[in-house]
């Protein structure tokens, strides 16, 4: 179990189509987290999904895309700004370059992926058996390896994810802390999604392919027509996958 423990408050809420939307605070001790929190309209007891943003973005990019098309579809969903981004303390300073110094930050991004999804599941109107997660890029291998070492994250979407790069500095040393293919590989029969552009020159196809290979079935890989971030067309098609599979 993660060492953070949420509690939240409400800074803003407001209707939406299919719902509301609150912007939320999760905090434990000092640390901050800013988070979009999208409740369906009308449910007695949802699913929910935890939504992880990529490298240099924040939490309203992924509820204004994945969490607007599974609210639609009765889903709720939270999504959180990262370290160093949004409206994280720090985000003004410089994200650190060297592969060693992301490793530290994105283990706590992983500690805090995982205080989220027990903030999730005691959400009234929140089926805590039913809880996915989905991310991109970035968020993507921070969703793989949340759910790696998460069992209550029952459906794994990832978009425009895949293995480490094939010159990733330190490489080895990297792998031996946070190793992509290892984690696919404990997912211990959970559905994954994988969704990849055929033209991404960020995270080419080949990593997406061998972090395909690595993950156990049952799984699902769906290529678009397109470079780094998914076309309207495939963020839907993801989302009625993820909303099938917590059904």
């Amino acid at each position: 179990m993660s060492s953070f423990k949420f509690s939240s408050t409400v800074r803003r809420t407001g209707r939406v189509t299919h719902g509301r939307q609150h912007t939320i605070d999760l905090v434990s001790g000092r640390e901050r987290v800013p988070a979009v929190w999208l409740e369906p309209a009308g449910a007695t007891t949802a699913p929910a999904a935890l939504l992880l943003h990529g490298f240099s973005s924040r939490k309203e990019q992924m509820a204004q895309a994945m969490g607007r098309a599974l609210l639609a579809r009765g889903v709720a969903s939270l999504a959180l700004d990262l370290p160093f981004h949004g409206e994280r303390q720090g985000a003004d300073r410089e994200i650190p370059r060297n592969p060693l110094a992301l490793v530290g930050a994105w283990k706590t991004a992983i500690a805090e992926a995982r205080a989220a999804v027990t903030w999730l599941g005691a959400q009234a109107g929140i089926d805590a058996a039913r809880i996915g997660v989905v991310g991109y890029s970035l968020g993507g291998f921070l969703a793989l390896m949340t759910a790696a070492e998460e069992e209550r994250l029952r459906v794994i979407a990832l978009a425009a994810a895949g293995d480490l790069p094939d010159r990733t500095p330190y490489a080895a040393l990297v792998r031996g802390l946070v190793d992509p293919l290892r984690a696919a590989g404990r997912l211990d029969g959970r559905p994954l999604l994988l969704v990849n552009g055929r033209r991404d020159t960020t995270t080419r196809p080949a990593q997406a392919e061998r972090l395909f290979a690595a993950a156990l079935e049952p799984k699902t890989m769906r290529w678009y027509d397109g470079g780094h971030w998914p076309p309207p067309a495939a963020i839907d098609a993801a989302a009625e996958w993820v909303a099938e599979r917590l059904a």
